[in-house]
């Protein structure tokens, strides 16, 4: 995980060294891969989207990792299949999927764990 936390903060242009998160949640906000609302006044005019705030290139590198885990990924591909059979449109599943992929890493740095894929089925 050094490698990536390098490649991370050389990528990431932030001065003064390395953002530090104590939460998932910061970490996909920070990413941009948070759904916000769009909104004016008491009108609730468009459907949400991906904030697209952060670094634009790793977002890039999290959108083909999604399209990637899923189709083979057990946990995002089953998130992925149950929203787009709710109802909703394929690239805001994409967009759930990619923030669930930002909750996996953070677990694994986190945890310094490697993945597991049946970690739901192990008992603490």
């Amino acid at each position: 995980m050094p490698l990536f936390q390098r490649r991370f903060c050389q990528k990431g242009g932030q001065k003064g060294g390395c953002p530090r998160f104590l939460a998932a949640e910061r970490l996909a906000a920070y990413l941009g891969v948070v759904p916000i609302q769009r909104q004016s006044g008491s009108s609730v005019l468009g459907r949400p989207k991906l904030s697209k705030t952060g670094p634009s290139h790793i977002r890039a590198v999290l959108y083909m990792a999604a399209v990637v885990a899923s189709r083979h990924n057990p946990h995002v591909k089953a998130l992925y299949e149950r929203l787009v059979a709710s109802g909703k449109s394929k690239m805001s599943a994409l967009g759930a999927a990619m923030r669930k992929l930002v909750h996996l890493c953070f677990g694994v740095i986190k945890n310094r764990q490697p993945y597991n894929k049946h970690y739901s089925q192990v008992s603490c």
